[in-house]
């Protein structure tokens, strides 16, 4: 095997963990791929004899590169909201292709991604290489022309803003349950039910995209999310169990046509955010098949 195919096997290896990097990074399966594309443009160009960790060195490649997509997204930032859903990562209950499940690194659940949209480029690189990934501060200091101890800094005030975030229980079976009920009493036009599933502070997000923007939204307080149930609740859909970002969620189908895909953090045994992508647009780019058989 020669010195390029040699190096081509040994980015292959690594590619799940650099997809997994970007899309922490990003939020966007297509720009984590064309990240990913780039890392290995760099690497085939460039004279890595020296490179005794080359994973290391690829994940410091591929945190760069998402860096600069970060900071031209922001500077062309022309949202109508003031949030952003991710791609969300949907597969079926107990079937997570392994290609998915690199890219969650682990099962937090929709509700995480959206908050890490809300941070400064910056802010979200120390963060997700540090916390997630376990890269030094000095390196990611290097990175954004800092010192380390600004590396921290900003690894810590994104950590701030990420606490807020309920972190799904560890029980998933308890998490679907929840779910299901959560559906059954919106059916049933069961208030006091869905009061009794929905914390107290609940968030509720819908992205219906940007030609539908007056059925984007966020509610907020258990009252006014029960209500929104009880409103929009079809008798027509049926509601496929999924795993959204790793938890529970749901993929809904009117007429075998997905319509609506949803993830849910659920902690102590409640809804604590529920976070819905109705985008025919974005719909159409994910993998829904398994969803709309039969």
């Amino acid at each position: 095997m020669d010195e390029y195919g040699w190096l081509a096997e040994r980015f292959e290896e690594h590619r799940p963990h650099l997809r997994g990097v970007a899309f922490r990074m990003l939020g966007s399966i297509h720009e984590a791929d064309d990240a990913v594309q780039q890392a290995w443009l760099r690497l085939s160009g460039s004279d890595t004899s020296g490179v005794e960790n080359l994973r290391g060195w690829l994940t410091t490649v591929t945190g760069r590169i998402c860096l600069d997509i970060l900071r031209y997204r922001a500077s062309r930032r022309e949202e109508p909201l003031d949030w952003h859903l991710p791609d969300p990562i949907v597969s079926q209950v107990g079937g997570a292709d392994p290609e998915q499940e690199a890219l969650l690194v682990e099962s937090v659940g929709i509700a995480l991604y959206v908050v890490l949209e809300t941070l400064a480029p910056a802010e979200r690189l120390a963060f997700v290489l540090h916390d997630v990934f376990a890269v030094p501060y000095e390196e990611i200091g290097t990175m954004l022309a800092r010192s380390s101890n600004a590396a921290k800094q900003l690894a810590s005030r994104a950590r701030r803003r990420v606490q807020g975030v309920g972190v799904p229980d560890a029980d998933l079976g308890r998490q679907h349950a929840v779910v299901d009920a959560f559906f059954a009493a919106a059916r049933g036009g069961d208030f006091d039910a869905l009061i009794a599933l929905l914390d107290s502070k609940v968030t509720l997000r819908t992205d219906a995209g940007p030609l539908r923007q007056a059925s984007s939204a966020v509610i907020r307080g258990a009252a006014e999310v029960a209500g929104r149930a009880l409103m929009f609740a079809r008798p027509d859909a049926r509601v496929h169990q999924a795993l959204v970002n790793g938890a529970a969620g749901v993929v809904i189908t009117v007429d075998h046509r997905p319509v609506s895909v949803m993830g849910f953090t659920v902690t102590g045994g409640r809804i604590v955010a529920i976070d819905g992508l109705s985008d025919p647009e974005r719909l159409s780019a994910l993998d829904l098949s398994a969803f709309v058989a039969g």
